[in-house]
């Protein structure tokens, strides 16, 4: 299953090579279960915030247009993974285009913990999500190639700050702690968290270096496509209670609230 449509229309072969081509445009990722997605409220609030960065003189859609974007390309589909993507106007310079990719929903199975190692990077407007992704798809796959299952970035300045496709907890015998950088808040990430405070686990975010890391009892990694995938090692670090944290933050993920997609009027 894989459909893609723009502005709530088929989307043609000149639209999706713009897509393709110029680099230029934000998006946000989300999981569709039972025509809803949870936390769908911070995806819009995400991309409004991305229009008003990327395109602050376009006219953007509505809240409610998006919504009825995603719902017309779901076609017939309960369950989905969805791609919304903002995109300048193939033809008005005062609007934008939002195409929807919907495919195959995420695979909900229990995930392996991963092995992670550390590298110098920061993204490009990094509170954004954005689609200039060629710097961290380029350190992941050095990083494959060198034998670790995935990359986490940190500045320049030494501090970490979220990985290639997903943001980091850790968890140090008492509560989560959440690097404190400039990052892209996921929306995961905000989701678990809010689901946290509901079920009375403490959590912060703090500055954290690798060197940090040595007194951490757990870590994992939250995305949409996971919410809690336990990680084993941050380089030489590794951590002897790995999936006491993602068994909370799957704790915290079930208290989500889970927004219909169509609105009720």
């Amino acid at each position: 299953m894989t459909h893609v449509e723009i502005n709530g229309g088929p989307a043609d072969v000149g639209a999706v090579y713009r897509a393709a081509t110029w680099n230029y445009g934000h998006f946000t990722s989300m999981q569709v279960r039972r025509r809803a997605v949870a936390g769908l409220a911070l995806h819009l609030r995400r991309l409004r915030g991305g229009s008003a960065a990327l395109f602050p003189d376009a006219t953007s859609p509505s809240d409610d247009e998006i919504r009825a974007f995603i719902d017309h390309a779901l076609r017939n589909e309960q369950d989905a993974s969805v791609r919304v993507t903002v995109l300048p106007s193939l033809t008005n310079g005062a609007s934008t285009d939002v195409m929807v990719s919907v495919s195959e929903p995420a695979r909900e199975a229990p995930r392996p913990p991963l092995r992670v190692r550390t590298i110098r990077y920061e993204r490009e407007l990094p509170h954004l999500k954005h689609m200039a992704t060629m710097g961290l798809t380029y350190h992941y796959l050095q990083a494959r190639r060198a034998g670790f299952d995935d990359v986490l970035f940190a500045g320049q300045d030494g501090f970490l700050r979220e990985g290639s496709v997903w943001n980091i907890a850790f968890w140090d015998g008492d509560r989560a702690i959440w690097p404190e950088a400039p990052m892209l808040a996921g929306i995961t990430m905000q989701v678990l968290r809010l689901g946290m405070r509901r079920l009375g686990i403490p959590d912060e975010t703090r500055r954290l270096t690798r060197e940090s890391l040595n007194g951490m009892r757990a870590a994992a990694a939250t995305n949409s496509h996971c919410p809690a995938q336990p990680i084993a090692a941050v380089d030489e670090t590794a951590f002897p209670g790995d999936e006491a944290l993602a068994t909370l933050l799957q704790r915290a993920w079930q208290e989500a609230l889970w927004e219909p997609v169509r609105t009720a009027h």
